[in-house]
């Protein structure tokens, strides 16, 4: 017969509050594992907890950086008369869309595509070739007219050049690291419609032999106006030269292809310095006739002032860049004193793009030293 043994008073009262406890317990464990995993999904989704404030995904900061640097391209052309005789028919059309470019340096050095500027004689058409000049305008809204400096067929690239102050070259991004699945941006100016901006993804990537990036493929939309213009990534650093799409109706289809980054610029560098190397320094004035004594008295009460009168200077050029204006006379280029025309002509093609110059003016009575960095005219173009 077995012995029955009453428990004592504290293990009775160890089990009448032992369970809820442990309930309590399970409960509070479960309660922060719940409130881990919606943090987790709020994490992942975009979704927050309530109460939460709200984790904005925005890629503003990163486009911002980038689109000081892209341009539009434009032609500003004037028309002629089908005859081409009676030239009282010239006007001046409206700014014709060719596509977009990217500021690389701030110098003035722009990469867009051939294809962009040869569109230019496309436009040409039955009218006079002189009668059309490419201009760039910047996101600020400044015009500026372009020199195409160099061309590279073979990667459906162009160089422009402006005279111009102020630019904000681009960020170089590391192209050579993209992936599948990495989001991009395409800035530049569709249809005529302004800037704008559109995402997508890396779709696919190209390579070369030698393991480097020879074409990205993004299905970030790029539509007639956006050749030329930038692929940018997460950051707004350029990782592509927008170039062209896959497309049996012309039409934006989701396939777009880009020319990567660091392949465009080391072009762009290497074409630079060989078009340099071809190309005159270019000042940007227009000079009357030497000032004779009797002129000299005319226009200034002397008849001590020897050089050449400017009438006028070209848009952004340097001579307008250093201060030079009309009514300016120039007195001296270098070392050399203004006699006539030709001394100004041959100072200047002795130095080359870049180069600076010190020109000496005369206005209003007093003498004028002006630092003077050359730029491009209409340049020789070095293309392979």
């Amino acid at each position: 017969m077995e012995r029955s043994v009453k428990p004592s008073r504290a293990l009775r009262g160890l089990r009448f509050v032992g369970w809820p406890v442990l309930c309590g317990v399970l409960l509070a464990i479960s309660l922060v594992q719940y409130q881990q995993l919606r943090r987790l999904s709020g994490a992942g989704t975009g979704i927050d907890a309530p109460g939460s404030a709200p984790a904005a995904l925005s890629f503003a900061a990163a486009i911002r950086a980038a689109t000081p640097s892209v341009v539009s391209i434009n032609a500003i052309r004037t028309q002629v008369r089908d005859d081409l005789v009676d030239r009282s028919g010239l006007h001046l059309d409206e700014p014709a869309s060719l596509g977009s470019g990217v500021i690389i340096r701030d110098d003035g050095y722009i990469l867009t595509n051939i294809h962009v500027v040869d569109s230019l004689a496309i436009q040409v058409g039955q009218l006079v070739i002189d009668t059309f000049t490419m201009q760039v305008t910047l996101q600020d809204g400044r015009r500026i007219p372009a020199t195409v400096v160099a061309l590279d067929r073979a990667n459906d690239l162009a160089v422009l050049h402006i005279n111009l102050d102020g630019l904000v070259p681009v960020t170089l991004g590391d192209d050579q690291g993209l992936q599948v699945g990495d989001v991009v941006f395409a800035i530049g100016y569709p249809r005529n419609i302004g800037q704008s901006v559109t995402q997508g993804i890396v779709s696919a990537i190209y390579y070369n032999p030698d393991g480097s990036i020879s074409v990205i493929q993004t299905d970030a939309a790029i539509q007639s106006g956006n050749s030329g213009g930038a692929l940018v990534d997460v950051n707004g650093h350029l990782v592509g030269i927008s170039s062209s799409i896959l497309s049996e109706s012309g039409n934006y289809e989701g396939i777009g292809f880009a020319t990567p980054a660091s392949l465009a610029v080391a072009i762009m560098e290497s074409k630079v310095e060989q078009t340099i190397a071809i190309n005159s320094g270019y000042l940007g004035v227009l000079t009357g006739e030497p000032l004779t004594a009797q002129s000299s008295e005319f226009f200034f009460g002397s008849d001590d002032v020897r050089g050449m009168m400017v009438e006028s200077v070209d848009e952004g050029g340097a001579a307008q860049r250093a201060g030079i204006r009309p009514g300016d006379v120039i007195t001296r280029v270098g070392d050399t004193p203004v006699t006539d025309g030709q001394n100004i002509i041959q100072e200047i093609r002795n130095k080359k793009p870049g180069d600076t110059v010190t020109i000496q003016v005369y206005r209003n009575g007093q003498s004028l030293t002006l630092p003077t960095t050359l730029g491009f005219g209409q340049a020789i173009t070095y293309e392979l």
